[in-house]
């Protein structure tokens, strides 16, 4: 089915699903609401198998998998409505992969409406959901977590855009490491002490989150090389590239070949650049390359900032 057809179609069950729930909630329809839920049985997987495609071929259902998939019922509406809210989210954060390479202002968009439907789901009351509450879609730091990634994708577009426009490297470089800044927020969420769900989530989920964060840590570090080798500071600018280096190695080790090829290749293109300022400064600049302690530190600018996501009655 087309992704906009099917984002129409959840829109309007989820205001279907509103006006249920504030209809029943109503004293004048409490005898009603009572023999309808009586015999409900709204039943979920785990909606975090939907082949949702993420930028790097990954499906969420690859790196996002439950051990199990057990099927989980309750006889609140508010269920239903968390479940289909948090497809509604992954549909807006797929659309916005779809459109990463046709249109960066409306990807980002996408991503940015996306983090503020996994915001708003974080927030619905749950009233008796005892008998589902390992259900990891139900939990804030899981919910809260995909609204971080999707503020961190959305960031890591508009960095992509900024350098396409030829903003400068000092200011691409704050965009990037402002990507790993979402990215060290949203682990600290799956990995806090509330989060008993964790052990339910696949290495695979955890390997994409850290390794996000490294790729665009990489990526900052090159550009304030760029940007130290342009004001004449070439010893910096290498030693940055070293740290750098150094760094990927220490904190990369992704499982998936798809990310272990991006890695490569922005490695490469380190490598690239640091043996060009090496020879530069060998042949006529004649450096001195600071110790780490002296380099300058990385900088991020976290400019993208959830849509609020409005409940439309």
């Amino acid at each position: 089915m087309e992704l906009r057809l099917l984002l129409e179609r959840i829109k309007a069950y989820l205001l279907f699903l509103r006006y249920m729930i504030d209809h029943m909630n109503k004293p004048c329809n409490q005898e009603i609401s009572n023999r309808f839920t009586k015999n409900l049985n709204i039943r979920w997987s785990s909606g975090l198998n939907l082949d949702c495609k993420s930028s790097n071929g990954l499906s969420l259902a690859s790196i996002f998998q439950p051990k199990s998939t057990p099927f989980f019922q309750s006889k609140d509406m508010l269920f239903e409505l968390h479940m289909i809210l948090f497809i509604y989210a992954l549909k807006l954060r797929e659309k916005a992969m779809v459109l990463a390479s046709k249109d960066m202002v409306e990807s980002t968009k996408a991503y940015r409406e996306a983090a503020g439907v996994f915001d708003s789901v974080c927030k619905i009351g749950h009233t008796d959901w005892s008998s589902i509450e390992k259900f990891p879609e139900l939990t804030s730091p899981v919910c809260s977590s995909l609204k971080l990634l999707c503020l961190a994708e959305g960031q890591a577009v508009t960095a992509n855009k900024a350098k396409e426009k030829g903003t400068s490297a000092s200011l691409v470089a704050k965009l990037h490491y402002g990507v790993t800044q979402f990215v060290a927020e949203a682990n600290a969420s799956l990995l806090s002490k509330t989060n008993t769900q964790v052990k339910q989530l696949s290495s695979r989920f955890l390997d994409y989150v850290s390794t996000l964060g490294a790729l665009h840590e990489l990526k900052s570090g090159k550009h304030l090389a760029e940007s130290l080798e342009s004001e004449g500071e070439l010893g910096e600018a290498i030693g940055v590239l070293r740290r750098s280096l150094a760094r990927a190695k220490l904190t990369t080790q992704c499982r998936s070949d798809t990310w272990k090829s991006i890695f490569k290749k922005e490695r490469e293109q380190v490598i690239t650049m640091m043996n060009k300022y090496e020879n530069l400064n060998e042949s006529m600049m004649l450096q001195r390359i600071p110790l780490e302690a002296d380099l300058p530190t990385l900088q991020g600018d976290k400019i993208v900032k959830l849509i609020p996501y409005i409940d439309t009655k």
